[in-house]
């Protein structure tokens, strides 16, 4: 067993592994609960008062999104299936995909629809996968080691800009999920460390992790795993986004697709409309600098939007979009699109969505992902409001 420890460095909580039985939390049983997530039933559940402790952003702003703390129950012990077994989920289908030294895992959104979070491991180290439907956000993050405990997150029922509010059961400190900083409590100002997701299609994901894993609908919980309560949640003319206060940023819809990169001192948006624009054959790829960052984005057709039709598979095809730094070794690539997929024009490589050379000289290796997220347009102005936007 190694030692359980904790370690900051840069204002980032970094995770030392300890042994399982360290790790802080409490045993909830499976619940049978209402077929809809309770913020959109309308009814309020007592989300109690703030932690204790300092405050990081405006507390007014912290508002209830209706059910109590862990009224949205996370997944605390995920099953997991090869993905033979899958039979439910169809190639459209948006799943959160995560590798971590070696392993691969896709959380399907029809499942973390009604959870939100759950508490993992991939590649033998503690992480969270989240899902912030009201934002359309998945964020995963490696899960720090406090004062001997490793921590484990729940559902705080609070929201900040819309977005979820999570809460970490040692210290009870609340957490942004749209930027991973602790905003009260006693671990206020400390950040999480973001690790690379995407929101890909589950055809795609499957294609490129055959030996992969799958989060399972075996959670204990009796949710409608596939049915969406957001039902045109994410539609054009949606101008007032479920308890967001305040008026959305008016450069874009308030609910139009972004991917959001952040790099030191700059942030940008990547519409998806912008995106798909001059697409070739469902396959685009446009090249940025962010700050001094170089980005290549890469975008997709035939992810479906999980907050469209009331059934998830029928919802109308969005795309996937992911970022990467566009270099092999000290070789700075620049891409464009084909019938086939994603071509550097330095070695005429071809590359897939998940940044891996699958054809030409560089055959097997692989891009490094970004720090990007998917996020609704409102929701990245309101935590990034000094954002550039990609082709404006």
């Amino acid at each position: 067993m190694v030692a359980a420890a904790s370690v900051l460095a840069a204002g980032v909580l970094v995770v030392a592994i300890g042994p399982k039985e360290e790790r802080a939390g409490v045993e909830r049983s499976a619940r049978s609960g209402p077929s809809r997530p309770d913020r959109v039933n309308g009814s309020r559940g007592d989300v109690g008062d703030l932690p204790p402790g300092r405050a990081t952003v405006d507390t007014e702003l912290i508002i209830s999104g209706g059910p109590p703390p862990d009224g949205i129950p996370p997944i605390d012990d995920p099953k997991f299936v090869h993905p033979s077994e899958v039979r439910r989920l169809v190639a459209q289908e948006p799943v959160i995909a995560v590798e971590l030294n070696g392993e691969a895992k896709a959380y399907p959104i029809r499942i973390l629809m009604w959870h939100e979070i759950v508490n993992d491991e991939i590649g033998g180290e503690p992480v969270s996968v989240t899902y912030c439907p009201l934002c359309n956000t998945g964020v995963a993050f490696r899960r720090p080691v406090v004062d001997g405990k490793l921590l484990d997150f729940g559902t705080s029922g609070r929201l900040l800009h819309s977005n979820l509010v999570m809460y970490d059961r040692h210290t009870g400190t609340y957490w942004s999920q749209a930027t991973l900083e602790a905003i009260v409590g006693p671990l206020a100002g400390k950040r999480l460390e973001l690790l690379p997701a995407q929101i890909v299609s589950w055809g795609d994901w499957h294609t490129a992790h055959p030996a992969g894993r799958v989060l399972s609908e075996d959670t204990g919980f009796d949710r409608a795993y596939g049915q969406n309560p957001y039902q045109g949640y994410d539609s054009p003319g949606n101008e007032h986004p479920f308890l967001f206060s305040g008026d959305p940023d008016p450069r874009l819809p308030a609910t139009a697709r972004v991917l959001g990169v952040n790099a030191p001192g700059r942030s940008m948006a990547f519409p998806y409309e912008e995106l798909s624009r001059d697409a070739i054959d469902g396959f685009s790829a446009v090249q940025a600098q962010v700050g001094t960052q170089d980005v290549v984005v890469f975008w997709k057709q035939g992810t479906a939007s999980a907050l469209d039709q009331p059934k998830i598979a029928a919802s109308r095809d969005v795309g996937s979009a992911t970022a990467y730094e566009p270099r092999s070794g000290d070789l700075l690539l620049h891409f464009g699109a084909t019938s086939s997929g994603f071509m550097d024009d330095e070695t005429k490589s071809r590359w897939d969505v998940f940044g891996r050379a699958v054809a030409g000289p560089l055959r097997g290796q692989k891009l490094r992902a970004l720090p990007a997220v998917d996020h609704f347009w409102f929701s990245w102005a309101a935590f990034f409001p000094d954002t550039e936007i990609y082709g404006r």
